[in-house]
């Protein structure tokens, strides 16, 4: 038993120095995201769930209309395990639309609205969704209706969004906004949201939600990324979204779950619902705890501030280019954030300099996390209150373990006191990829019969069990919280006739954290290139930035005459970046 102990003290050196305000060992029993919703709309009816540019929506109406929308969705012929996708901004249809479609046995799939036409057909080919839920905006309909006619999604549901909004913004927007809508178009498998509720928005009193398996089933399909760069979609149960959730509220010292009924709960929902992070904090979370979102379509700086001072939220979880943006608004003053209780910041690396100037110019303490599309969202967080250790990410969360893997044997720990690849086990811990079997194999190991979930980062633990990042295996790109594969914009570069070579690689940005470079090499007469009135470095990167995502655009091209490779003549990202300093 000692062995054991000394064992345990070694490898998971938190549990005798636990900073959060809960047990360590705590349980969370399987739940179903149908019933954790439900149940939060029997228990708090009245109370709003969305606060939307001021409208407010209750539990009781958001429920109603996620349970017409689920018997919506039974009539259109969506059966279990059919993947219905959002491709929402944070709208407050985007609530009965997640709960709905689960509620209907459905599968959701997050689509972001930043993907451009040919990335939403590719990732609605590989999900096999068969209905997509959009808005009626000009940036949205368009390329839903495209995917529509170009693909195997069979129909399309479209909110309006001068519906959702006050009364007074609706009417301006029907009336003088005509231009930021775009036109329903004429085809029976464009589907009116408010046809899909039927008559009332109310769903029949005898209809039950389907019933499904907490910990089996699967809930959500969240893309990711591996390696190479090619999405892959994190299959993320139930029991995974929702024990993510209550293990989040379990480490705040101040949720109303945990003995403090009188206490305002007012997240502020900055941070994209399609986005993982946000759908384990700012949707789950609250619904946990019975609280109130401040919902935002976008992060506009101006209308962040603006809401904070409205609303006077709570909580506020972010990307560090949130932090920095908030920090930087004209004449900011502490007074305006009283009540801010905890802001946390994840997706990104949270660099000293963005920390304390959000802390100097707020007043507001701010707490670094970590966390994994693969993990349905947390993983790890600085305690809200007590010690907080800048530049690390904190203790695990609750029933979640830690070890450190030999980075040249997996089948061994790393030693004591070394860097090693950070491995999580946990309630947490997605069942899989969508339809890769063989990237679950490299993805996860066995150790003492226990599976664990390989991140591809290096991090070493300190004597207290606050874990420090010091390195990443992935080639991925982290700007302002977004994941970007250098693969995909080399794709997009060699479709130009004068490049011959290509690679990608993150640089540090002072605001975004990481940007895009793209390094290449010329054929011999770049012809396409001459004649644009730019040095053809800066034409191929206008060339290539409007053809990839807003956050995929490089911040420069740099011409070279050849590109490091391999022994085997294969291009080599790491030499480059050894190359470049970065």
């Amino acid at each position: 038993m000692e062995d054991a102990g000394v064992k345990i003290a070694a490898t998971e050196p938190w549990r005798a120095n636990y900073a959060h305000p809960c047990a360590w060992d705590e349980t969370f029993p399987p739940l179903s995201l149908t019933d954790m919703f439900l149940g939060a709309a029997q228990k708090w009816p009245e109370r709003p769930l969305v606060d939307f540019l001021g409208r407010r929506f209750s539990y009781a109406q958001l429920a109603d209309e996620a349970r017409a929308f689920a018997q919506g969705l039974t009539r259109l012929g969506i059966e279990p395990g059919d993947r219905v996708g959002l491709f929402l901004p944070n709208v407050p249809i985007y609530v009965p639309a997640y709960y709905g479609a689960l509620m209907a046995g459905a599968v959701v799939v997050n689509f972001s609205p930043l993907y451009t036409a040919e990335e939403l057909q590719a990732q609605v080919a590989d999900s096999g969704t068969r209905l997509m839920v959009t808005l009626d905006s000009p940036a949205l309909l368009p390329k839903a209706v495209e995917v529509l006619r170009h693909s195997a999604q069979e129909m399309l549901v479209v909110g309006r969004l001068a519906s959702m909004l006050p009364w007074v913004k609706g009417v301006a927007l029907r009336l003088f906004g005509r231009s930021q809508l775009s036109p329903m178009p004429r085809d029976m498998a464009v589907i009116d949201w408010g046809e899909v509720l039927g008559v009332g928005g109310e769903a029949d009193a005898a209809f039950a939600p389907v019933a499904v398996d907490a910990e089996a089933t699967v809930a959500l399909i969240q893309y990711t990324g591996g390696t190479t760069g090619n999405p892959k979609g994190a299959m993320l149960t139930h029991q995974n979204l929702s024990a993510n959730a209550r293990q989040i509220v379990a480490v705040d010292a101040h949720a109303i779950g945990h003995g403090h009924p009188d206490e305002r709960d007012m997240m502020l929902g900055a941070l994209p619902l399609f986005h993982v992070f946000a759908n384990a904090t700012v949707l789950n979370r609250t619904v946990v705890d019975g609280g109130c979102i401040a919902m935002l379509p976008r992060f506009d700086v101006a209308q962040v501030v603006a809401t904070i001072r409205r609303v006077r939220p709570t909580i506020f979880p972010g990307v560090p280019t949130m932090f920095q943006a908030v920090a930087d608004f004209p004449g900011v003053k502490p007074a305006w954030f009283t009540g801010l209780r905890a802001c946390i910041s994840g997706g990104a690396p949270l660099a000293a300099n963005v920390r304390e100037a959000f802390t100097k110019a707020t007043g507001a303490q701010l707490v670094e996390g970590y966390g994994l599309t693969e993990c349905a969202g947390v993983v790890s967080a600085n305690a809200y209150e007590g010690v907080n250790r800048p530049g690390s990410i904190g203790q695990p969360l609750p029933a979640t373990r830690l070890r450190l893997l030999d980075k040249v044997d997996l089948n061994a720990d790393a030693p004591p006191g070394e860097p090693g690849e950070l491995a999580i086990a946990g309630p947490q811990v997605m069942l899989g990829y969508w339809r890769r079997p063989e990237a679950d194999t490299t993805t996860f190991v066995m150790r003492d019969g226990e599976r664990w979930l390989r991140t591809g980062d290096v991090a070493v633990f300190d004597a207290d069990g606050y874990v420090r990042i010091v390195d990443r295996v992935k080639d991925m790109i982290s700007v302002g919280g977004f994941k970007v594969y250098p693969s995909r914009v080399e794709v997009v570069l060699h479709e130009h006739p004068a490049v011959r070579e290509a690679l990608v690689i993150g640089v540090p940005d002072e605001r975004l954290g990481e940007r895009p470079r793209a390094y290449v090499a010329l054929k011999t007469d770049p012809v396409a290139l001459v004649g644009l009135g730019l040095e053809p470095a800066e034409a191929l990167a206008e060339w290539l930035n409007a053809r990839v995502g807003k956050h995929e655009r490089v911040d420069k091209v740099v011409l070279r005459d050849a590109l490091p490779k391999t022994m085997i003549g294969k291009l080599d990202r790491k030499a480059l970046r050894i190359e470049v300093g970065v």
